[in-house]
């Protein structure tokens, strides 16, 4: 018998209506994350990556098809599942453990313990010398680990990030991927990465679900055959890029 999933997604389809037309964004999306395993989902911008992630958090609503977390249709938010979006969207008046601490305080989880998690989470993330310091006083990679630590507070099974480091440089991205690998391996959190970047969902990825142009469909389902763990250094290995260029061919890029 065939385990469980931890996010079983099956002919899922979303049209958005508007005041004079109606906007298919997913059509016939179908896989299945293995508990403990870090899968993306890559494609050009506005194919509906982000719709499928936000569909899975149970804060949009599919037109058909079924999702499942955990073997329990998704109805709506749920407390299992940390979300991580694109933009930290920091309360600015709170410190950083301030910030952390969020998620516990609106679900009343016992204040004392949570601190001490808040404080451990904020040491992971490698800013536990920045608890007392506000949004305005860190940089954006900065307040994005914050961001991770928030999405970790309430120890959700599962792992949700929406294109985290997008906005960040390049240099500070790639850091931030490290950090993420690490931590991922360090608690093995089921993790579903939305990007657009091939190289960022090679280097984190055990599979990278690959869509097509809107209404996306899947194109594939590349299986990323590098050992664990991983460092940077992996991505200048033959096998990386192997794996770059089968992905670019399948969204259309063309290699001179």
């Amino acid at each position: 018998m065939r385990a469980r999933a931890a996010i079983e997604i099956a002919d899922l389809h979303k049209t958005y209506a508007t005041a004079d037309c109606e906007i298919p964004a997913l059509d016939g999306v179908s896989f299945r994350i293995e508990p403990g395993e870090f899968v993306s989902v890559l494609g050009p911008s506005g194919c509906g990556k982000t719709t499928v992630l936000r569909i899975v958090a149970g804060l949009t609503v599919k037109t058909s098809g079924s999702v499942e977390v955990d073997g329990v249709p998704v109805t709506g938010p749920q407390r299992k599942i940390g979300l991580v979006f694109q933009v930290p969207a920091l309360m600015k008046w709170r410190t950083a453990l301030e910030n952390v601490l969020l998620p516990a305080e609106i679900l009343g989880l016992d204040r004392a313990a949570s601190r001490v998690r808040a404080q451990e989470l904020l040491e992971l993330v490698g800013l536990s010398e920045f608890a007392s310091r506000y949004p305005r006083e860190l940089s954006g990679g900065m307040q994005q680990r914050v961001a991770i630590a928030r999405a970790l507070a309430h120890d959700p099974a599962i792992l949700l990030l929406d294109e985290p480091f997008s906005a960040l440089d390049m240099m500070t991205r790639n850091q931030l991927n490290i950090e993420l690998l690490r931590i991922w391996s360090e608690r093995q959190k089921t993790s579903l990465l939305v990007t657009h970047s091939i190289p960022e969902a090679i280097f984190l990825s055990d599979r990278i679900v690959v869509l097509g142009p809107r209404p996306a469909r899947i194109l594939d389902v590349v299986t990323v055959s590098l050992p664990r763990p991983r460092d940077p250094s992996v991505r200048v290995s033959l096998s990386f890029m192997q794996i770059v260029d089968r992905i670019g061919r399948l969204v259309g890029l063309e290699y001179i």
